[in-house]
């Protein structure tokens, strides 16, 4: 019976020997499973601290959009009021160019008739110097008529003169 006790005994060690190693190769294998869970894990944290981060800058970035956004919709929106004052402006211009415009032909046309009238003056002016000119000519002519016939006269005159001097000699002469 000790055989049997012993073979027992040697029996139960190698299949304790057996339990172990196969409970040690379970646990190997668990703590490995366990290793890539582990090792999953900690990628997959770092992967969502990753994206976190991410999140954070993203969340940041389009605050700064929406911030820019913001900004170039109120550009926008004073460029379009300059451009509506611009075109009103532009258009005030435009008429007052058009009434500039129509004025400056009234003033042409004015000047125009101004000129007609002027040149119908000077025309009126010249024949107007021309007939002075012929009644200073015909002045002229009857002044010298009349110094010619003052001048005979005093010919006359003088001769008339020196006869009476003569016959007022030859009377003193002759008493």
């Amino acid at each position: 019976m000790r055989t049997l006790q012993q073979n027992l005994l040697i029996i139960v060690a190698l299949g304790l020997c057996g339990l172990c190693v196969y409970q040690w190769y379970g646990q190997t294998l668990q703590r490995n499973a366990l290793q890539k869970l582990e090792q999953t894990v900690y990628e997959r944290s770092a992967a969502i601290q990753g994206y976190t981060n991410s999140i954070r800058n993203m969340d940041g970035q389009i605050t700064q959009m929406d911030a820019r956004i913001t900004q170039l919709k109120l550009e926008a929106r004073t460029n379009a009021d300059l451009v509506i004052t611009e075109k009103r402006e532009i258009s005030r211009l435009q008429a007052v160019a058009d009434g500039l415009t129509n004025q400056v032909a009234e003033y042409k046309s004015a000047v125009e008739s101004l000129q007609g009238k002027l040149k119908e003056a000077y025309d009126g002016i010249r024949k107007q110097n021309e007939a002075m000119k012929e009644l200073v000519a015909q002045r002229d002519e009857f002044v010298k008529k009349l110094n010619d016939s003052v001048k005979e006269r005093n010919d006359v005159v003088a001769k008339y003169n020196d006869l009476a001097a003569q016959a007022a000699k030859l009377q003193g002469g002759k008493q």
